[in-house]
């Protein structure tokens, strides 16, 4: 990790500029003075998701209420069984957006609307903190893409949006804080009944400037606004509140059924393919010439899959929904654990330019389909150096 920095905030576009230059993966980490911190996690120098600061759980909710007003989050804790402490503690919210995609619950136009308000949430907070340091963190992230946004893009828009809370002298109003009454007497005298009850009634101490614009299906920008009046005349201010509970519990550890030692020594082989006839058919296969399997068909969870079970071989089909076998091929090179594993691509395209490319991102050999039972034997032979019992 590279050693803090202090940067402005107006210092932040040439920052993820070189960072989308030099194709970074990993996490641009932010702190402020008051020792709030956000990461965004960059895929590639592109934002993949962003989180942290002092209200994490009530961003991720209130997106959610907004986005996906029918989903029921408690169905997709299941989906985070898998992950380590570590893992659930830094992007439990990504991972149940991605169970949500995954499980048919939430659309990925509704996640891909849910990141980008998030995203654009942290930046907004970000610009609005006085003093920052920042760590860049390599990492090759295995989580799915869901949506790779341009962070050159979003700061411009976020610039322009403070600048517009800058005009309008809202500097020290943070959306993040719970409005109250101050003065309930003289706010009375000030305003109608029906807005002094409707006012006591949404200032209960209990909701931010951002979950009033919720409520009110109004801009924050414009809540914020319309309440500075009473602010500046200290009818009225604004105080720090509480982040809510995370929604799920962190998963329980899981203790992995051990491996009896002649299974043990069975070379294991991985399949990535959204075909189940094609899993089916390298199953049987392999399966027969003594070999471990395993059968991966959802793409956007195939090098999370990969890098806990480290498989000795995988079969990788070129054409997959969301993604394809040249991007994930290209991905796990960039891991360690992966760097000199045998990938053989399968495609039904058995074209020249297609086995250029496929060299180009790594792949070791090339598999026309359909497969062919004695060509995929001899090609997991040659390249484990094992040989059917």
């Amino acid at each position: 990790m590279k050693m803090a920095e202090t940067i402005t905030t107006t210092d932040l576009v040439s920052r993820f500029t070189t960072l989308k230059q030099d194709r970074f993966s990993g996490h641009l980490l932010v702190k402020n003075s008051n020792g709030e911190e956000w990461d965004i996690c960059l895929f590639l120098g592109r934002i993949l998701y962003a989180s942290g600061g002092e209200h994490t759980v009530r961003r991720w909710l209130r997106n959610v209420k907004h986005n996906c007003p029918e989903i029921d989050i408690h169905q997709l804790k299941a989906a985070l069984s898998n992950s380590s402490a570590a893992t659930f503690r830094r992007c439990w919210e990504y991972q149940l957006l991605v169970a949500g995609v995954e499980q048919q619950k939430i659309s990925r136009e509704q996640a891909v609307k849910m990141i980008g308000s998030i995203v654009t949430e942290v930046l907004f907070d970000v610009t609005q903190a006085m003093y920052l340091t920042y760590q860049v963190k390599p990492e090759n992230l295995s989580m799915p893409q869901l949506v790779l946004l341009d962070p050159e893009q979003l700061l411009t828009e976020v610039k322009q949006v403070w600048q517009v809370w800058q005009q309008a002298k809202m500097t020290d109003c943070y959306p993040n804080r719970a409005p109250v009454i101050n003065q309930p007497e003289q706010l009375q005298q000030q305003v109608s009944p029906s807005v002094y009850q409707n006012l006591t009634k949404l200032l209960d101490g209990q909701r931010t400037l951002r979950d009033l614009a919720l409520a009110m299906n109004r801009d924050v920008k414009e809540v914020t606004y319309s309440l500075l009046p009473y602010i500046q005349a200290g009818l009225m201010e604004l105080i720090e509140i509480p982040d809510l509970a995370v929604p799920v519990a962190p998963p329980s550890p899981v203790t992995p059924t051990p491996l009896s030692p002649a299974a043990s020594k069975r070379p294991l082989i991985a399949c990535v393919d959204d075909s189940p006839l094609v899993c089916q058919s390298l199953e049987q296969i392999l399966t027969t010439g003594s070999y471990q399997f395993l059968a991966i068909q959802d793409s956007l969870r195939a090098i999370a899959a990969l890098l806990t079970h480290k498989p000795d071989l995988i079969f990788l089909d070129l054409v997959m929904p969301n993604t394809n076998g040249y991007e994930i091929c290209s991905q796990l090179r960039k891991v360690s654990a992966f760097r000199n594993t045998p990938i053989i691509i399968l495609t039904g395209n058995d074209g020249i330019i297609d086995r250029v490319r496929a060299k180009i991102v790594g792949a070791t050999d090339f598999l026309s389909k359909p497969v062919d039972g004695r060509t995929v034997l001899e090609v997991a032979n040659k390249y484990l150096n094992h040989y059917s019992l």
